[in-house]
């Protein structure tokens, strides 16, 4: 008799266990693996050099999740992502370089807060309006402000009525010097992005205080950079159109590449065809202190071949009136995004 109780008892706690494990496991979101594979073969001509090559258009593979805690409505957040180089496995001598990599915690009523290394709200706030993102008509070749940025500490608040998301960042110079200007402060800069998402109408309005900004395609070093841009997405039915504005000078403080006032217009668009998404963007930026105009021409196709994978052609020219600038770029790939 004893011997069939404890037998009861057994499968009672066998049962038990099998029913609380995958309710523990399924507490937590992740991690879950993902990444991309973007490759393309171009033919790059910049006026002197007509070569072909093959190029990984920030091929990436990350890791992201969620840990449930023991406060309620609050969840750990991390993300590690790295970009790897599908054509010859060199990252500027590394076989994986840094991308957005953070950690913090999510609150369901209270938002989020994250530190790391990753994309400013600025930068993020341009939302989908380039067409060709990673690639050589990539709107980032005649607009500077879009920065990875380093020893980022970053809220966002959760979504306001359904579509308004509010982002503040700060960034301490730990010590680094500009020029002769010493950054030690708590904040010595600052990302900032209002955006307002409900599915077919994108707006933002993002603007950044004394980033430190890559400034080398436009004839300067890094900088601080104070910048604004204003943002737009329409999207109905079949139909994509885009727009931003922008405007980025130098920071009031001494800086190296000295000084510089741009302004720089964007228009996109796209037409989705069954499988086939046609697109095309134009840009240009007003370079005032050098009296020059950069402009930006992108044309292509996209065919999805299955939900997360593509092939695409396209061909893009950055020019500058002056002729410091004369690119011309055409070329064929294929992207398969993964996630397990």
């Amino acid at each position: 008799m004893e011997k069939n109780v404890m037998k009861k008892q057994l499968l009672a706690l066998a049962i038990g266990s099998m029913v609380v494990a995958p309710s523990v496991a399924l507490a937590d979101k992740g991690p879950t693996v993902y990444g991309k594979v973007n490759v393309s073969y171009e033919n790059q001509d910049n006026g002197n050099d007509d070569q072909w090559e093959l190029e990984s258009n920030s091929s990436r593979l990350g890791v992201k999740g969620e840990v449930d805690l023991d406060v309620e409505n609050v969840v750990a957040i991390y993300q590690a992502e790295f970009q790897v180089a599908v054509d010859d496995g060199d990252n500027g001598g590394q076989t994986f370089s840094q991308r957005n990599i953070y950690g913090g915690f999510k609150h369901a009523n209270l938002g989020t807060l994250m530190a790391g290394k990753f994309d400013s709200p600025f930068k993020k706030s341009q939302g989908k309006i380039d067409q060709f993102v990673d690639l050589r008509g990539d709107i980032n070749e005649i607009v500077g402000g879009s920065e990875r940025v380093s020893n980022i500490i970053q809220y966002s608040t959760p979504k306001l009525a359904d579509a308004i998301t509010l982002n503040l960042a700060m960034i301490p110079g730990e010590g680094s010097t500009v020029g002769n200007d010493r950054r030690d402060g708590v904040a010595d800069g600052f990302s900032t992005s209002a955006v307002f998402d409900n599915g077919t109408i994108y707006a933002s309005v993002g603007y950044d205080s004394e980033i430190k900004t890559d400034l080398a395609d436009f004839g300067g070093n890094d900088t601080l950079v104070d910048a604004l841009h204003v943002a737009g997405m329409l999207s109905i039915d079949n139909f994509e159109v885009g727009a931003l504005f922008q405007q980025s000078e130098n920071s009031d403080s001494t800086v190296d590449g000295g000084d510089f006032e741009d302004t720089t217009y964007i228009v996109s668009g796209a037409v989705k065809l069954d499988r086939w998404k046609l697109k095309a963007q134009y840009g240009m930026t007003d370079m005032d202190t050098s009296d020059d105009d950069l402009t930006l021409m992108a044309v292509g196709a996209d065919y999805k071949v299955a939900k997360n994978s593509k092939v695409f052609g396209y061909y893009a020219a950055v020019e500058a009136d002056k002729g410091a600038r004369d690119d011309s770029t055409f070329g064929i790939g294929f992207e398969h995004k993964f996630s397990m």
